[in-house]
This record gives structure tokens, sequence and C-alpha cells, in this order.
């Protein structure tokens, strides 16, 4: 399915249904498929996984697009809008930016947030893709990067990608998630803005200064051999919300869906049934 919104049109996937609806966010530059080991776990609720310009997009945005992160958050929260989701739960991985809905005052349709392995603070690109991101500003940057991609060696590398998934992520899918970029010049284009596109520092703690204002209830899940996100940021995002609760999960890095979906889906429903937001089941 797909959708316009101000800066572009929107890929997204619906499993459709009357149950609560989870929103699904991803990473750079990742696509709707980094969930694809927990959606068929959910049954009962309504599954809404948007494909977000982070460089994995199918259709370019508009040139003049904002893709900070706030830009895309914002977009973010129009989709939600647009689609008429109401009582929605977050639920991101790897990007955190979708935290900014709470600090530009656009996070009323939220009900509640699920961090899993998120950046957070000020680790906005994580320490090991800063690198990545420089790569990004630079003419040429973000071909140079879809080449190296294709190199196994590069692809699989702990210091990149590689060290994102203790099991290791298919060929198939990590081809999928560049293929956009691979081939159109514009999708690289949005791709360097994202990349390049975080607030500095000081800025961001400044942000993250009024997500506290989201007094609705926050899972906080953290892996415990996560090479990007500092293991000490999963408790102080838990203490930072006021309905924040941690939950750390084993034998997992950075990418929870892909390392760890089930024990993920067995706290994540554990949550919601918790909250408020108990299934819908099928009748028979």
């Amino acid at each position: 399915m797909r959708i316009e919104l101000s800066s572009g049109s929107i890929d997204y996937q619906d499993t459709g249904g009357e149950g609560p609806v989870l929103v699904f966010a991803h990473g750079l530059p990742m696509n709707e498929t980094q969930w694809r080991k927990v959606v068929p776990l959910l049954d009962g609720y309504r599954c809404v996984l948007p494909t977000l310009p982070l460089g994995g997009h199918r259709v370019p945005m508009k040139p003049d697009a904002d893709l900070s992160q706030t830009g895309v958050a914002l977009l973010l929260g129009e989709f939600i809008e647009r689609l008429g989701l109401e009582d929605v739960t977050l639920v991101l991985n790897d990007w955190g930016g979708g935290q900014f809905l709470v600090s530009e005052g656009r996070a009323e349709r939220v009900a509640r947030m699920v961090l899993v392995a998120c950046e957070a603070f000020d680790n906005f690109p994580p320490g090991p893709a800063k690198a990545m991101a420089r790569v990004c500003g630079l003419p040429g940057g973000v071909r140079l990067l879809t080449r190296l991609m294709r190199i196994p060696a590069f692809r699989h590398h702990r210091s990149g990608y590689g060290g994102m998934s203790l099991r290791g992520i298919p060929d198939e899918i990590m081809t999928d998630w560049f293929a956009p970029a691979t081939r159109s010049r514009a999708i690289r284009r949005d791709f360097a803005k994202f990349a390049t596109g975080a607030p500095d520092r000081a800025t961001l703690l400044a942000m993250s200064e009024r997500l506290p204002e989201f007094d609705r209830p926050v899972l906080v899940v953290w892996a415990a051999e996560d090479r990007l996100m500092p293991r000490e940021h999963g408790p102080r995002l838990a203490g930072l919300y006021p309905g924040g609760r941690l939950v750390e999960i084993a034998d997992s890095s950075t990418l929870v869906p892909e390392d760890q979906p089930e024990r993920l889906v067995e706290v994540l429903t554990g949550f919601l049934a918790e909250t408020g937001a108990e299934p819908v089941r099928r009748a028979g």
C-alpha cells in the first residue's frame, strides 16, 4: 500500500483487523522486513509498518523534503494521523527518532511506546555509525557505500552491519535494504540527507529533556550484547519516562527482532496486556 504525505509517497504494510494498533519503525536503510519474524507472532493486533525515507524506501521523497531526525519523526506522525490511527503503540528499533514526536508536541495519538535497543540522548547516529555518516556526507559517498556493501567481508564486518545481529542478517534481506539506493540517485540523495541530518549533541540533549512529558506507558527493551546502543542507556531511558519500565534481553545485539523475536514478542505482548491493549481474538 502507498499513501501520499507532504514530503512524498510512503509505502506501508497493514495487517488490518480490529485489534489494537501497533506501528513499527525501522532503522537505516532498512524497511518493513526488519520486523518479518515478529509480526506473524502478533495475532490479534493490527500491525502497521511504514517504510520511512531512511534510505531503504522505494520511492524518492520530494527534493525539498526535511529528512532530519525531527523531519522524519514529524512525517511518521503525519502518517499516523492520515491513516486515522488512534491509541497507537509506537515500536522503535535501531532508529530512535520517533521519540521526537514527544519533543515536537505531536504524540497525541501515541498511547504507549516500546523502545527496543534504539538511539537515545546524544547517540545519533550510534558511535560506530558516525564514520558511515561522514562518508555519506561526501560527494558520491552513498554510492561508494552501496558498492562496498556488495563485498561480503565489508557487509558482515562486526564494526558495521555485521555487528547489529548475533545471528547474522541474511544476505537477501540486506541486499533488499540497500537495493533502492543502489539503483536510484534520488534515493541516494535522501539517504545522505537522513544519514547526515542528526542535530549536534547539545540540541539532541535539549530535545531529550522534553521526553519525560510523555506520561503514558513506555517499555524499554535493551540488548545485553549490543555494540551500538550503550548498555547504560537502557535503564537511563526507562528512568526518564514517568511510566517507564526496563527489560533486558540476553543473547542479542541491536536487532532484537532478528536475534530474539520470540522473546521480544513475549515481553511486548505482556506489556500490551498489562497496559490495556489486549489482542482481539477471532471467534471460533
